[in-house]
């Protein structure tokens, strides 16, 4: 009897010793993993990452018609914009950005896509996109107002950006962050060259100055 007694005693010391050290395991482990997060919280902190600034610099107009019956939009627009990283320290992924422009909050255009990129600390980059919109059928309201527009000889329409970006210190890259890119467009018309058929609104169309975007991220 006692020397199975013996060796269950054995046993017993054996699956304790097993479970401590699974369980030092983990609290090393678990050590470890805040100390790391700890570590990011307090660079990210000190860091604070600034978003990125946009600039419209300049926005040529190739085609802007617009048919009154039916109310049709062809739109060609080449958007000449500024990107400023102003952070010190920190890099900036541009996963997607999509560039599209609306008028009154309605998308005339199709969105071009932006080839993904990285930009370094205090780097600048210049995006030249081609935004294009045949025929696209936008409200009754919306065509008398551009109507108005042209009649009282300027517009102001939005050039815009949806994209997703990341953060990079070091060796260390963050999540995803949603950006939202908002660029007033003021543009001038001038109809003394315009079309001569009084169904289609097609002025010669001027950009007027640069102007700051809002950024969202």
């Amino acid at each position: 009897m006692s020397v199975k007694h013996d060796h269950d005693c054995g046993n017993h010391r054996w699956h304790e010793r097993h479970h401590d050290g699974i369980r030092r395991f983990f609290k090393v482990l678990l050590f470890l993993v805040i100390l790391v997060l700890i570590t990011v919280l307090i660079v990210w902190l000190v860091l604070r990452p600034t978003k990125p600034k946009f600039y419209l610099r300049d926005t040529t107009v190739m085609a802007f018609n617009l048919s009154i019956t039916p109310s049709l939009l062809t739109t060609i627009i080449q958007a000449t914009i500024a990107v400023r990283n102003p952070n010190q320290r920190i890099g900036i992924f541009y996963d997607r950005l999509q560039v599209y422009a609306s008028y009154k909050s309605q998308p005339i255009t199709l969105s071009s896509n932006i080839r993904p990129s990285y930009q370094p600390h205090k780097g600048v980059s210049v995006l030249s996109p081609f935004l294009y919109g045949t025929n696209v059928p936008i409200a009754p309201y919306l065509s008398t107002s551009l109507n108005q527009d042209e009649q009282s000889g300027s517009a102001l329409l939005t050039v815009k950006i949806d994209g997703r970006i990341r953060w990079k210190v070091g060796s260390w890259t963050s999540g995803r962050y949603r950006l939202f890119v908002n660029c007033p467009a003021y543009l001038s018309f001038d109809t003394t060259f315009g079309s001569t058929d009084s169904n289609i609104l097609s002025p010669v169309v001027r950009f007027q100055r640069i102007s700051s975007c809002s950024v969202t991220v």
